[in-house]
Formats: structure tokens, sequence, C-alpha cells
């Protein structure tokens, strides 16, 4: 077994034994869909749905172990949530993840206005979903609401500099996990191109886009860095740093008062976009 084979399937333990052993409350319910895993919380009447993408590397995790923090954000927000699955690497290498989250995107906008809709995703899943906008927008679909980007990993290069002046406080993110998930992921394809590290693309036309990171992540030059790009793109964007806070906190749920606070702001986000909508 090699040690980039070992890595991965750490990734994979992980997902399966701590994120999917996560306790979901008495009042979520979950339903698998032809479009997806259908979270709802009883008692609310969803207003608009979010397509989820599921963090992991892009070599772990799926729709149902990495269900935490799309609940979290399914009740912030008050929406129906479809979390979906697709190809992990290094099975499946780029581009079988973004053929899977577009081929998802055009399954639920065939059941769901685009007004009616709103793009999420954690960590891998928030590259995925920046990545499945610009593929959507270049294959002249209509466009969701908005998007919600917690913690991507934008620039697959590894170019920024938190990559070594965060690598002594971020408790989750190791750089050689990192490394292997990503090269597994690319197979060879160049890191810098725009399909595989959205940073590097023309992000012109997307819609308006709240990302949020910790102050801690060796990845926060990469949410740094795309709300720069973004910005310079004309594209509406909201960047929040939680202070202290590692990669994907918002997945520990209210209890921590910083991740009370950014799903508080997350769902006033989804709101304020699906509540306009026509």
């Amino acid at each position: 077994m090699t040690v980039v084979h070992e890595l991965i399937q750490d990734q994979r333990r992980f997902f399966a034994e701590v994120m999917g052993a996560r306790p979901i409350a008495p009042d979520v319910r979950l339903r698998e869909t032809d479009l997806g895993l259908e979270v709802t919380i009883t008692g609310t009447r969803p207003r608009g749905t979010v397509l989820w993408v599921h963090g992991g590397a892009f070599v772990a995790g799926s729709a149902r172990t990495a269900v935490a923090p799309a609940v979290h954000v399914a009740r912030a927000a008050g929406a129906r949530l479809l979390s979906i699955d697709y190809r992990l690497a290094p099975e499946h290498p780029h581009p079988a993840a973004l053929d899977d989250a577009l081929a998802a995107y055009r399954a639920v906008l065939a059941a769901v206005p685009a007004h009616e809709l709103a793009v999420a995703g954690e960590s891998a899943g928030g590259t995925l979903t920046l990545a499945l906008l610009l593929a959507a927008r270049d294959a002249g679909l209509p466009l969701p609401r908005a998007a919600v980007v917690l913690s991507p990993a934008s620039d697959l290069t590894m170019a920024g500099a938190s990559h070594r002046t965060k690598s002594g406080v971020d408790p989750v993110v190791r750089a050689d996990l990192l490394r292997a998930s990503f090269e597994a992921y690319r197979a060879g394809a160049d890191a810098a191109d725009p399909r595989i590290s959205p940073l590097h693309a023309d992000l012109a036309g997307l819609p308006p886009t709240l990302i949020q990171c910790g102050s801690h992540e060796v990845l926060l030059d990469d949410s740094t860095r795309l709300a720069a790009r973004l910005a310079a793109a004309d594209v509406a964007v909201t960047l929040e740093v939680a202070p202290g806070m590692a990669h994907v906190f918002q997945a520990r749920g209210p209890e921590l008062p910083a991740a009370g606070a950014a799903l508080r702001s997350i769902g006033r986000f989804l709101r304020e976009h699906l509540d306009a909508a026509p």
C-alpha cells in the first residue's frame, strides 16, 4: 500500500467513523430522492431549495456522512436542501466530480426554477460549487439566486501564503493529506486549470456569493484571494473570517458561538436572496 493510498484511506475512515456518526436532531427529516438526499426541518415551510455539495478533499465523504453542516445550513435558511453525491478520486479523477455535480444541477433545474435555488458547499464541495457555477454559466444554463462556500480550496496550486503561515495553528487540515488528495483528484492535470482551481477562472457573471472561513486554517488565503477575484469581476461577494476558527467550523453547530453566528449569517444571506425571487 502506498503512502498516498494510506492517507486517502485515513480520510475515508474519518468521514465514515467521525463525520457520519454525528447525531441528527429529531426534527430533521432525511429522504433519499432521485435528485439527492433531501434534508427538511419538521415544522418549517421551506423557502427555496439549496443544492449542497459535500466536502472530503475530493477523495472521501458522501451526501450522508457529511450531512451535519448541510443540516445546520438547512435549518438556518429555513430551506429544503438537496445533498448530492459525486464520484471520488483516485478511482474517478477530474472531471468526474464536476461532471456529476453539473448533471445533478441540470436535474434539479428540471424540478426547481433557478430563482428558487441556491448552491452551497463546504471544503472541496465549495470548490466544486464554484466549478459547477462556472460550468453552468458557460453552458448557458440559468444560474441560482446565490451561492455559499465554506472554506473552499479555490487554488489547488497551493500558492497561498497561508499554506505555510497557518500550518502551525490549523488543527484540522494537514499539508500531506491535502497534497495527496489534490494530486489524486488532478491525476496529472494542471492544477491551475480553471475547472480545477476556480481562482484562476473568469468569474464574471456568477451569482451573489458568501464565503466563510476561519483565521486558523491553511486554506485562509484560498478564501481571501477568491473574494478579491470575485469583487474584481463585479460579483457581489461577502467574505466572513471567523477569528481563531478552523476548517469548516460551522459543522460543530450553534453550540459553538462562532459557528452559531456564522450559521445565522448564512441563513440571513440565503433568505435575503431566495425571498427576493420573483
